[in-house]
């Protein structure tokens, strides 16, 4: 290709900019290559492994070792360091291009991580004492999401201009309901706007706070992904190592345990990271072997295996088809209510938890959980005895099982409403949801089982955030309306209990203002003497109801 030069002596320089251009030049010649011809080997070797795994061909064991002994990455710490500082690498770049390659070699590096080092569980080394949890801190109201109250990971904006974490919402409306859980209209659609400016300002100051904020790799981004086609194949290839590996281990011994643990811990991350792993994991055949590790003995044994199986159950289940082989592998439901019932820890319990809500999603799976026993004892018991994180996933998982009308039966026969009126102090939003689906199908019973948390209803109504006012507010007019005198009159002995309503009116939510207004002209019509009729009816449920509620 002919080239078109411009010659220095052709152009009218003058002497500084003509001294400029000779010393530019004198540096260029004297210049030497950046790569040396070692180095650029050791490039075309590493973007040969990357291609063959392009084209789904497993990486030589010899090679890779080899590869990664050239770059000084003989341990799995020397891994980690690695991946974490391509993963920093990735903010760094503004192009698609040279983030997608970034991804490539994240997914090469963790794949030589399992093969060559083996899987491995965090250590108690410096890194878990350099990162904190985000409950160690106070998390800025703005960063946590209306719906789990947790720091978000990836906000997102929905059509009212609230923001929710994304998976939050998805599950929400993944579960039939057509509204803003904040303000309580209707989604004009349900399509989702990541709200990057929040995201990038949670990262912030989750570095500022030393808080491990996992950002997926380039994920649900066009074209990226977690994953170019590189990336995905080396996961992939690492997720069929680690369910092989897998199938070797029959029971927990001391000899195998760490390399259990290691193993099945690696499952649980992959699992976390994109849907098409997800489905890949379950489809490997990793599901039956896992649930081998659920057992009441397994928990005695060696509670952080416990932990890990049915944490990647969990992640498993974000997953629509593997929904479906989960609720049909035998003994994984049962092995899932018995981490429930019985695991060795909280951390355990929460997470069978979260997975019956996972599973809830499905209204058919709904119906099927709602008719055993021991989910909804077991669901109940945890919301009434375990620490906070526990207790709010336990009730999560109820509020979905209370959207059909024949658990909501169940529940209340379990004592679901009294526990919601004593969850009331600690976790008020979520209570009172639940409260409010319970006494709306519940029949009276539910509403005479409720009437000993009048009192605190009033007290949510004067107190209580936007969420929980208007949730009190619902509750409390299903309840006047079914139950008549006996409520009104209850309602009615609350001090000051108009005004509060009034200003709830004023300054409420939209469906709080609308039902805040119902419930006023309820108290009225009752103090006018309009409204009694179904007073006798219900003193006869109440008082065989709450005394079995006190002896509870």
């Amino acid at each position: 290709m002919e080239k078109n030069l411009l010659h220095r002596e052709e152009l009218d320089l003058n002497d500084d900019v003509r001294e400029l251009v000779i010393l530019i030049r004198k540096q260029c010649s004297e210049s030497k290559s950046v790569i040396g011809k070692e180095e650029s080997k050791l490039r075309n070797k590493v973007v040969s492994v990357v291609e063959g795994i392009k084209n789904e061909i497993v990486p030589d064991k010899s090679n890779l070792a080899e590869i990664f002994s050239r770059l000084k990455i003989r341990d799995s710490s020397s891994c980690i360091a690695e991946i974490e500082a391509l993963q920093e690498e990735i903010h760094n770049r503004c192009d698609e291009q040279s983030k997608s390659e970034i991804v490539a070699l994240i997914g090469l590096v963790r794949f030589a991580k399992c093969v060559l080092f083996g899987a491995s569980t965090p250590s108690s080394s410096t890194e878990n004492q350099w990162w904190k949890q985000p409950s160690e801190v106070v998390v800025p109201t703005d960063f946590r999401c209306p719906i789990s109250l947790e720091l978000m990971q990836d906000p997102v904006v929905v059509a009212t201009g609230q923001t929710y974490d994304r998976d939050s919402i998805k599950l929400w409306i993944d579960s039939g309901h057509n509204t803003c859980p904040k303000t309580g209209q209707t989604l004009a659609h349900t399509e989702v706007i990541p709200n990057h400016a929040l995201k990038n300002m949670i990262i912030l100051w989750c570095r500022e706070q030393k808080i491990h904020f996992v950002v997926e790799s380039v994920s649900r981004k066009t074209g990226t992904r977690l994953t170019n086609k590189v990336a995905l194949e080396a996961t992939k290839m690492m997720a069929s190592f680690l369910v092989n590996k897998l199938k070797f281990h029959v029971n927990i011994s001391v000899s195998n345990t760490i390399e259990l643990n290691d193993i099945v811990y690696e499952l649980r991350v992959l699992a976390k990271t994109d849907s098409e792993i997800r489905t890949y994991i379950a489809e490997a055949g990793a599901i039956p072997h896992l649930v081998r590790y659920l057992s009441f003995e397994t928990g005695l044994q060696n509670p952080s295996l416990q932990v890990h199986v049915i944490t990647t159950i969990l992640n498993l289940s974000i997953q629509e088809a593997n929904k479906a082989m989960i609720m049909d592998t035998d003994g994984t439901l049962n092995g899932v209510i018995e981490v429930l019932v019985s695991g060795a820890t909280w951390e355990a319990k929460a997470n069978a938890a979260a997975t019956v809500f996972s599973l809830t999603g499905v209204v058919a799976y709904r119906r099927r959980l709602g008719k055993m026993t021991r989910v909804v004892s077991g669901l109940i018991q945890l919301a009434r005895c375990g620490p906070e994180d526990a207790r709010r996933d336990a009730l999560a998982a109820i509020l979905n099982l209370a959207g059909d009308r024949e658990t909501v039966v169940r529940l209340v026969e379990g004592g679901v409403v009294e526990m919601a009126v004593d969850a009331m102090a600690v976790l008020p939003e979520e209570a009172i949801t639940i409260l409010e689906a319970v006494v709306r199908r519940g029949g009276l019973v539910a509403v005479a089982a409720a009437y000993v948390g009048i009192r605190k209803l009033g007290c949510v109504l004067r107190e209580g955030s936007e969420m929980a006012r208007e949730s009190a507010a619902a509750t409390l007019v299903t309840m006047c309306r079914k139950g008549g005198s006996e409520i009104l009159a209850e309602l009615a002995a609350i001090s000051g209990v108009e005004r509060v309503i009034w200003e709830l009116i004023a300054v409420g939510t939209v469906r709080g203002r609308r039902k805040a207004a119902t419930l006023l002209m309820i108290l009225r019509r009752w103090m006018a003497g309009l409204d009694g009729a179904e007073s006798e009816q219900f003193t006869t449920t109440i008082s065989s109801s709450t005394t079995l509620a006190v002896a509870q």
